[in-house]
């Protein structure tokens, strides 16, 4: 929700949504419609699949008898939930598919009755969780600028634009604010990790990750050169993302990145030297983009994607996988890609799912900018896991349990340079290979640092590029 919400957002709070349009966040809508009345699940064995189909007639009767549903739809509910039940009571020795197709049949007759008699609490639920972000994010501003106040620090202008656009190397964001005091972190070593502990929370990282940290703040922050803020903002980096992530099991999969050697591989065969979508803890170039750039901007990002105004280089295109974001991220590059005479070139890497093929996929696969497309299989490739900061090495890689589409985007210029020609292609699956990071005896956590052609370069003003934050 976060993620889809933030595509449209035009508020200045860098984390919750706080100015949207239209207020009803349709990705968080279908979420909840497809757990009325129950979510459903692929069943393992028959007996399974009967007792699903049991409890989504079961269910569906009493959510239209306890609503204000229509006579029509209260009619067509029960009576579909009667037969079933009549069906199973008939039914002895059913097989699996029987009980599928006759949960397929009993979903299409009632699921547009449940959705029209649940439609206006679902909304009202979205409405209320967007009205509470709007809420958080004021306190949060106005907390922020009784910071300043209290420190004799300006107002920032929020919304003012520069409108001078000419072509200079791209660089990280820049505050036209002046960073208030903060306060100080405690630091303890725990064997290969370090704690950072503030107050009563305290957050662990890999010494790898730390160094690694620290390298790329020595590199791109320019109001600390005496790293005095550096432990820090590098506490608030982990709260922001743990607070981001939560607690799912499954939060890591927006984080995973790929691994090393398939970025050397992009880096040495299509002059990648940009990531579309990283954090300070998954990059491998030093140059990229990332989801909060009022944190992120002090370790190298470049700002948010859909902002990036890229006239020439070559990108890795590696997005959480939320369809808003990737179909939007799809237009912006297509975008830059028509207004570019220079060469430009994004690689994109998304999940192959085909039931149904998300709108992204399609686009992607209709793109008059793609030169190739390859599929990589399912448990033949691994990624890098998105906890990878906190995790020990031997835990780092992860296969990948679905395939993954990789599509070649680039305008002319693009091509000519960067092509995806065959013996390209043949290193880029080889460096896909399982096991190739286990292989070695040193840890790639971040790009040698070599002069490489083809640097991106965005057109954009040399002023913050994203909005002014405290």
């Amino acid at each position: 929700w976060l993620v889809e919400r933030k595509v449209v957002d035009t508020g200045t709070d860098p984390l919750l949504p706080s100015q949207c349009y239209p207020e009803i966040s349709m990705s968080m809508y279908r979420e909840i419609m497809n757990d009325i009345p129950i979510r459903l699940v692929r069943p393992k064995f028959t007996g399974d699949a009967r007792k699903q189909l049991s409890r989504y007639a079961e269910s569906a009767k009493k959510l239209i008898e306890s609503r204000n549903a229509s006579s029509e739809s209260r009619k067509v509910v029960m009576w579909n939930v009667e037969d079933t039940f009549n069906w199973l009571r008939r039914t002895i020795g059913g097989s699996f598919d029987d009980f599928q197709d006759r949960l397929a049949h009993l979903k299409e007759q009632c699921q547009p009755h449940l959705t029209e008699t649940c439609k206006e609490s679902v909304e009202g639920i979205c409405l209320k969780i967007y009205h509470l972000s709007t809420d958080y994010a004021k306190k949060v501003k106005d907390k922020h600028l009784e910071i300043l106040k209290e420190q004799g620090m300006p107002e920032p202008n929020y919304h003012s634009v520069v409108n001078t656009a000419r072509k200079v190397w791209c660089y990280p964001v820049q505050f036209s604010t002046p960073c208030p005091r903060l306060p100080p972190v405690d630091y303890l070593t725990d064997r290969d990790q370090v704690l950072l502990r503030f107050q009563r929370e305290t957050f662990s990282i890999n010494t790898l990750h730390l160094q690694k940290l620290e390298y790329l703040y020595r590199l791109s922050c320019f109001d600390d050169k005496k790293l005095e803020h550096f432990l820090t903002r590098v506490w608030m980096l982990l709260k922001r993302y743990s607070a981001y992530l939560g607690n799912s099991n499954t939060a890591h999969r927006s984080q995973m990145s790929l691994p090393a050697p398939v970025f050397e591989c992009l880096n040495k065969a299509f002059g990648v030297t940009f990531e579309c979508f990283a954090s300070p803890f998954n990059c491998y170039f030093r140059q990229y983009c990332s989801a909060f750039p009022d944190i992120d901007s002090y370790f190298g990002s470049r700002g948010p994607v859909l902002e990036l105004k890229a006239v020439s280089g070559s990108f890795a295109v590696h997005p959480p996988y939320v369809e808003e974001l990737m179909e939007a991220s799809i237009d912006h590059f297509e975008r830059l890609l028509s207004d570019s005479i220079e060469p430009l070139s994004f690689i994109v890497f998304i999940p192959e799912h085909r039931d149904p093929a998300p709108q992204a996929l399609l686009k992607l696969e209709a793109s008059p900018f793609k030169r190739k497309q390859i599929v990589v299989p399912n448990f033949e490739h691994e990624y890098r896991h998105g906890y990878q900061h906190v995790l020990q090495r031997s835990e780092w890689s992860v296969k990948s349990p679905h395939e993954t589409m990789i599509v070649w985007l680039q305008n002319n210029a693009g091509n000519t340079t960067w092509g995806p020609v065959d013996d390209r292609v043949e290193a880029l699956l080889d460096a896909f290979r399982p096991g190739r990071e286990r292989e070695r005896d040193r840890v790639e956590l971040l790009s040698p640092q070599r002069p490489t052609p083809g640097t991106p370069q965005p057109e954009t003003p040399p002023a913050p590029q994203t909005p002014k934050q405290d």
